[in-house]
Parts: structure tokens; C-alpha cells; sequence
């Protein structure tokens, strides 16, 4: 790529822009992919279920359930009709929090990826800037014509900053503010 590319919606976006677009679409596809047909299969029917026109056929089917029950049964409510019904519907419920429960626990394996993910770059990036914080002061430092002076916090910006120390002092905060908390 060069210069700039149109994207599906015929935007035109820059090469690195376009590049992060094609990673993270690459992430979901090989997320996704790596599902097995019984996965697949699951999420079709989550997905199917959670849209509106699944709760009309649902209304429609328990109403007319209903209505054949109460009018071979001369408007009785007592009949076996709604005791199938009752159970047929505890039954799609049990089935129905099953699937949202297995898609849910799919896509909290996506999501616990793609806060990895994010760390590891922010990481990364982290130690990228470390070091051209590094590299900007050496450089001043070495450069005759600019004033050589001492700058703390430039020399601390330019050490990576220790996640497991952070961290650890992020917990102590919490546990400080949970006690206060309880107090």
C-alpha cells in the first residue's frame, strides 16, 4: 500500500491506518475461525435469538398455544395444554441461558485476548518512547550548540516504567481505599 487506500466503505484512510484496520479485522477473523462447528453453530442461534423478530414468533407461537388450549378446553385454564405450555416454556429458557452462557463465555475469551493484546502494546510502546526520550537526551547532551543542562525528569521518562511495580502499587491503593471503605 501507498499513500492512501479505500476501505470496504470507500473511505479513503493512510497506509498505517489501513494497516491497524486489516490487524484487528485479521485478530476477530482467526478468532473466530479457530471456533469449532459446534461453536459456530451456538452463536448462529444466540444470534438468531437475540433479534426482534425472534420474540414476535415467540408471541405469536405461545399465544396461539395458548388460544387452541382455552378453546378446546371451553375456556378453562386448568387444562394439560398449559401445563405443556409452562414446561415447553421453562425448558426453551433453560436451552436459551445455556447458549447465551457458552457464546458469553466465547466471547469473554475475545475479549480477555484483546485486553492481552492491549497491554502488550502499551508495554511495548512504552519502552519505544522510553527510549526515544533516551536518544532525545543523549542527543542534546552531545550536540555542541544547545546548552547541556540536567533534566530529572527527562532521565526519569526515559527508563521504561515497571508494570509489576505498578501494579502492586495500584493493589495497595485498592486495598487502602476497600479498608477505608469498611471503616
Amino acid at each position: 500500500m501507498s499513500g492512501s487506500e479505500k476501505d470496504g466503505t470507500g473511505v479513503n484512510l493512510s497506509d498505517h491506518v489501513a494497516e491497524s484496520v486489516e490487524a484487528v479485522a485479521s485478530f476477530h477473523r482467526e478468532h473466530y475461525r479457530s471456533a469449532t462447528g459446534l461453536q459456530r453453530t451456538i452463536d448462529a442461534v444466540t444470534d438468531r435469538l437475540g433479534r426482534p423478530a425472534a420474540v414476535i414468533v415467540l408471541l405469536i407461537v405461545v399465544c396461539a398455544w395458548a388460544g387452541l388450549a382455552a378453546w378446546r378446553g371451553g375456556g378453562q385454564v386448568d387444562q394439560p395444554s398449559f401445563a405443556w405450555l409452562e414446561l415447553a416454556a421453562t425448558v426453551a429458557a433453560l436451552l436459551v441461558a445455556f447458549l447465551i452462557l457458552v457464546t458469553q463465555r466465547r466471547e469473554d475469551l475475545l475479549a480477555d485476548r484483546r485486553a492481552q493484546l492491549t497491554l502488550e502494546l502499551a508495554l511495548l510502546a512504552d519502552k519505544k518512547n522510553a527510549k526515544i526520550i533516551e536518544l532525545l537526551e543523549a542527543l542534546r547532551r552531545d550536540e555542541p550548540s544547545l546548552a547541556d543542562r540536567s533534566d530529572p525528569e527527562s532521565e526519569d521518562m526515559a527508563k521504561p516504567t515497571d508494570a509489576a511495580a505498578v501494579a502492586a502499587s495500584i493493589e495497595a491503593n485498592a486495598s487502602d481505599a476497600s479498608r477505608a471503605g469498611s471503616a
